[in-house]
């Protein structure tokens, strides 16, 4: 496993600074070292209070790690250095112990509050910004490094040439602040290493939003993870760019904030995972249960499960094709994410109500097997296709019709023309969903 390492403060409320880096750095798959510089109070409202850590402490640090073999890094990206002596220090330990390194210029808390002193800009540009591989200003700090206004590309463009003259080997000048680009939808990155490359992405829009904490610093470190597996500076950019992004869409959302959350994707990825495979095993158990065949109707039947934050049928896995009973058996596709919008919406009407409950099979409706949902305990609801408002989805407003006074395991309905009668059973899983399945066919016996 690559190892790296950041330089920078501390933020005891966890969205930026060391810890973000950190944790970004174990999202994707490299192991983290640190080096502290200073200790910061700060919240959601701005920073309070700040403590630079000693510069001999800071250099013990850094020794500590680069003269054991076991810790000694291959990358490393700065962040906080509040004064001239410490950005001096650090500019020394990177230069004598060789390290590539990505420079991130922070001079203020995404929250508010300043951390880099007035006089230790000039430090920075004149030590750091020479022997870094890339810088990634923002563009508040474009503009105090570059001494230039930037309101659009064309300004971004002339001061990347300006510190690009200063001695960085590649500018990218995160483009998260310019106006005219949020107000098209969409965020530009600037990169330039002697030519020019742009990434950009969809703009995350979020009502009231005014900041987001942890954004820079999560970047920085994604690009430091990315060039340190081997990627080229467009691509690592992009990648960093796309985690991100990731990571502010799975933020925690605050009053006038979003907090990144670093390990988003993660945690989806792995309930995808999850997901999936309990979808498989509730159709392996449906297959082996006896008698299961005559709960199939004439459209088939599916079983489905969404994930946690489920927005659409792409977050929900069902079976490729339903089950359809066969002469040889109980036939049925392979299990993934998209396949089936029928059982997706139906799921996602419910989670609507009830966000525990994410998964849902269709049966075949008949009076014996709803008075065999009875018999199982199961809350049952139903509603009646033929009052149906025009332009409304079946499954949406059906669901919310009979979970209207009461949140039911079953619903049902006695069809309409062309529509056949149905049973939905719901369940938080799809395996709690076969079981309930198991438990109707015993009672139907």
């Amino acid at each position: 496993m690559k190892r790296v390492m950041t330089i920078g403060g501390s933020d005891c409320s966890g969205g930026a600074g060391i810890q973000a880096d950190i944790k970004t750095f174990s999202a994707l798959g490299v192991y983290g070292t640190s080096v502290l510089t200073a200790i910061t109070a700060q919240n959601s409202y701005g920073v309070q209070m700040k403590q630079e850590v000693p510069v001999e402490l800071v250099k013990a640090q850094i020794e500590s790690i680069m003269n054991d073999e076991g810790f000694a890094v291959d990358y490393t990206k700065t962040g906080m250095l509040y004064s001239s002596a410490m950005i001096e220090e650090v500019a020394k330990q990177l230069k004598k112990h060789k390290i590539p390194f990505v420079l991130d210029p922070v001079t203020k808390a995404g929250s508010g509050g300043t951390l880099l002193e007035d006089n230790a800009l000039s430090t920075l540009i004149e030590l750091l910004i020479p022997i870094c591989e890339v810088v990634t200003p923002n563009v508040p700090e474009a503009c105090l490094i570059s001494g230039l206004e930037i309101r659009d590309k064309e300004d971004a463009k002339e001061a990347a040439k300006r510190i690009h003259k200063m001695g960085a080997s590649a500018v990218i000048i995160k483009g998260g602040h310019l106006e005219h680009e949020i107000a098209a939808g969409k965020a530009m990155d600037l990169i330039y290493d002697g030519t020019f490359d742009e990434i950009s992405s969809a703009y995350i829009k979020r009502e009231n939003l005014k900041i987001v904490h942890g954004a820079g610093c999560s970047f920085s470190a994604a690009l430091t993870a990315e060039l340190v597996k081997g990627k080229n500076l467009r691509d690592a950019a992009l990648s960093a760019k796309k985690f991100v992004h990731g990571a502010i869409s799975g933020g925690e959302e605050l009053s006038d904030l979003i907090v990144v959350n670093q390990v988003y994707k993660l945690r989806k990825d792995a309930d995808r995972y999850r997901v999936q495979e309990n979808v498989k095993e509730a159709l392996r158990m449906l297959k082996s249960t006896k008698n299961f065949g005559f709960l199939i109707p004439e459209v088939g039947t599916n079983i489905g499960m969404a994930i946690e934050d489920a927005e659409s049928e792409y977050d929900v896995a069902a079976v490729d094709g339903r089950m359809v009973l066969t002469k040889e058996g109980i036939h049925a596709g392979r299990v993934d994410f998209g396949v089936s919008g029928h059982v997706a919406r139906l799921i996602l009407a419910m989670m609507k109500h009830d966000r525990a409950k994410r998964s849902a099979i269709n049966v075949k409706y008949s009076a014996e097997i709803v008075e065999a949902c009875k018999k199982a305990g199961f809350i049952i609801s139903s509603f009646e296709r033929e009052k149906e408002p025009a332009g409304e989805k079946t499954m949406d407003w059906g669901v919310s019709e009979a979970a209207e006074k009461v949140l039911p395991d079953v619903i049902f309905d006695l069809g309409a023309v062309g529509k056949e009668p149905m049973v939905r059973i719901f369940g938080n899983t799809a395996v709690e969903v076969a079981e309930k399945v198991k438990r109707i066919v015993e009672y139907l016996e």
